[in-house]
């Protein structure tokens, strides 16, 4: 049994299962004491405060770009940070969460060992350990034994505020271990994945090492180097973080939720953009085995998009997708 996936009676699914048999969940179907503390939902207040708090940051780094242009930064560097971006997201969206987390599609041994790389470079821990957490997530998403959920604080402003920074990054300071035995047996019996995880200080480095020797030789020299170091090493590092970051903090605070699934999660089209598809979090909490996370034409999902391109050539199959959309109110 893997646990974590809620199922309509509260209990964990076994994988793999067929996806039009899991329809959206039901508040009701969690005991009262499974249920998260209605006055610890987020206020008006702290959906504006959480909004700031993710656009502000994004506007300095253009501020900051824009600063720039013509001295620290070039076609050059925004070509770097923008192509380990990518590169890096799609290891962790298309990777870590939909492929090695919640196995919504099938793929090769070669891909999965790039995938793998990959998302190690973009510096959100080793692969076990990410997918030990996220499980942990789905199996108690804004409960109390949810690793990252703003919705566990004391009232007030206070507990407001303290709610979005543990969801944010407050948590990753909590020095909590999740059981990889229970949570990611798959992950540790495949000899492969066990050794991209344990090597991930290793693919780090290669992450750095990446942009920087590219600014050697396209822009020139150790200053060359040191701004790709910083752009597409440091700064993408940091825009990596904060877009996933905010599918945990901003998407169970501030947008639309029309499956109800036993939690805060929302679909927010901001998040969804930037993070290449994670943003529709409601979608995805109602049908986690989906690959497909934006349902509709206007719900952008490239990490999507990328995985029926793979079909399309043969490196993906067995891509799950829900067969009922229709929102539950």
């Amino acid at each position: 049994m893997f646990p974590w996936n809620n199922s309509p009676t509260g209990k964990p699914q076994e994988l793999p299962v067929p996806l039009s048999t899991i329809p959206p969940l039901n508040q009701e179907s969690y005991t009262s004491t499974e249920q998260s503390d209605p006055h610890s939902r987020q206020s008006t207040t702290m959906r504006v405060i959480t909004l700031f708090a993710v656009v502000l940051p994004f506007a300095g780094l253009i501020g900051a770009i824009a600063t720039l242009w013509g001295w620290g930064m070039s076609w050059v560097e925004l070509s770097l940070f923008c192509g380990m971006y990518l590169l890096t997201a799609v290891g962790i969206t298309v990777g870590f969460h939909r492929l090695f987390t919640h196995r919504s599609f099938e793929t090769n041994r070669v891909v999965k060992f790039t995938l793998g790389v990959l998302g190690s470079m973009a510096v959100q821990g080793p692969l076990l350990k990410w997918v030990a957490c996220h499980r942990r997530h789905h199996q108690h998403s804004d409960r109390g034994e949810d690793p990252h959920s703003p919705h566990n604080n004391a009232y007030g402003v206070l507990g407001l505020v303290k709610g979005f920074y543990h969801a944010h990054v407050g948590w990753l300071f909590d020095g909590e271990r999740f059981s990889a035995i229970r949570y990611a047996r798959d992950i540790r019996q495949s000899k492969m994945l066990h050794f991209v995880s344990a090597l991930f200080p290793v693919w780090v480095v290669v992450g750095l090492a990446v942009p920087t020797i590219l600014g050697f030789f396209l822009i020139g020299g150790w200053k060359g180097a040191l701004l790709g170091f910083i752009w597409g090493g440091l700064v993408r590092i940091f825009f990596v973080h904060h877009v996933t970051w905010s599918v945990n903090s901003v998407c169970h605070l501030w947008g639309s939720h029309p499956y109800e699934c036993g939690d805060e999660s929302k679909n927010n089209a901001f998040v969804g953009l930037i993070s290449l598809g994670e943003g529709w979090h409601n979608n995805h909490h109602a049908y986690p085995t989906s690959a497909r996370h934006g349902f509709y034409w206007y719900q952008i999902d490239i990490s999507y998009w990328i995985i029926r391109a793979m079909a399309l050539v043969g490196l993906a199959w067995n891509v799950r997708t829900p067969d009922n959309l229709a929102p539950s109110r």
